[in-house]
């Protein structure tokens, strides 16, 4: 995938079992009763899947990626199903990632959930991308994380004046993963290091001028679009990229507004360019303008193991497969697991709120290329695979 011509790649195929362990991270199985967490529902030609944790911003469990998972496996056999659509319930957030304050409280107890969610996690992102029928993911209202991995890798991505995108994993002990390191280095210049590394927050259409979406539309006309997707008889994917076309064409909303980063992406290009986090902070240094020094202070509040994990990961998976980089990324995240700063980061910025993490390492120095070799050493027989 091309995110900045939005090439579709072609499928693979991937057996992936659905796991049965009872645990508190799975919840509720049932699909259609007020206590559903995913939604799933025949709408005309399409599937349509509804993330429904509004009061926790859809964030995901391993028992949601589980049932959407199996779902989608249905609706690829199926004849009569031709397109999927997912949304998220309650109109703030699309999906805001992982119910990671849940994966925190029981990381220290089971090494085999965490082991179970990411690598089912992962493997739902890779089968996104390798889909045999169009999928459109409605990415309106705040889009993070995890909710990256269930959108952007689907052939179809639709913002609104409303969608919120961040890869903000770095300010919490972690790394952007989901695929974070196919994606991100695919964008133009250097942008996705800068969004990999300071989390920055992009909004309505620039989400679709950076190349994270493939479309734009006004919130207010999500549910005809729906209405006219799922009513499409037995649709091609230039079906349904010519309704999304249609409707991107008619958008109105910030139509003329210039890209949020544009007057600052050669600063960005040459910054962000370097190999190490050190060269890099000294780059903004020396650039010293507003937004240079800006971005230096971000930089500095997230954890440096986390910042030196982030650089390496975008570099080697700019070159790799997503299946490579999904490889890559869960040896990762089962290191950041058996760490401190994750625990630390979820304390600090979820719990606890009181914005302090104390990393450990503290200094970027004392983060050694031995402790990030070690970070992504293969995990032999418990290795991702597919």
């Amino acid at each position: 995938m091309d995110f900045g011509l939005h090439v579709r790649k072609p499928p693979v195929a991937l057996s992936f079992p659905p796991r049965e362990e009872n645990f508190h991270l799975v919840t509720r199985m049932s699909k259609h009763t007020d206590a559903a967490e995913v939604l799933l529902e025949r709408k005309g030609c399409a599937g349509v899947i509804t993330l429904n944790r509004p009061k926790l911003l859809n964030t995901l469990t391993v028992g949601m990626i589980r049932q959407i998972y199996t779902q989608l496996k249905k609706w690829e056999q199926d004849p009569e199903t031709f397109l999927i659509i997912i949304k998220g319930a309650g109109g703030k957030a699309f999906c805001a990632g992982g119910d990671i304050r849940a994966i925190s409280e029981i990381g220290n107890k089971n090494q085999k959930i965490l082991q179970d969610f990411f690598r089912e996690e992962y493997m739902l992102n890779n089968y996104i991308a390798s889909y045999r029928k169009p999928y459109v993911a409605l990415i309106h209202g705040i889009t993070m994380g995890g909710g990256v991995g269930v959108s952007v890798h689907g052939q179809f991505r639709v913002a609104t004046e409303k969608s919120l995108f961040a890869m903000p994993e770095t300010a919490i002990g972690l790394f952007p993963d989901v695929g974070g390191g196919y994606f991100l280095p695919r964008l133009q210049g250097k942008l996705g290091y800068f969004l990999g590394l300071t989390g920055f927050r992009l909004k309505g259409r620039d989400v679709y001028t950076a190349g994270i979406a493939t479309h734009f539309v006004d919130s207010e006309k999500l549910d005809t679009l729906e209405e006219d997707l799922s009513a499409l008889k037995a649709p091609s994917s230039e079906n349904v990229a010519d309704v999304l076309e249609t409707y991107h064409t008619k958008s109105k909303i910030d139509r003329d507004k210039s890209f949020i980063l544009e007057e600052h992406m050669d600063k960005i290009n040459s910054c962000f360019s370097a190999n190490t986090v050190e060269q890099i902070i000294e780059n903004l240094r020396q650039d010293g303008s507003s937004f240079a020094l800006e971005q230096l202070k971000v930089i500095n509040k997230m954890s440096p193991t986390s910042l030196k994990i982030t650089l390496r990961q975008l570099m080697e998976g700019s070159s790799k497969t997503l299946q490579e980089v999904l490889t890559m990324e869960y040896r990762l995240s089962q290191s950041c697991m058996r760490g401190h700063d994750f625990y630390e980061g979820v304390r600090a910025l979820l719990i606890d709120k009181d914005q302090s993490p104390k990393w450990k390492p503290a200094d970027l120095k004392e983060v050694t290329d031995e402790d990030l070799n070690n970070h992504f050493k293969s995990l032999g027989h418990n290795d991702l695979k597919f």
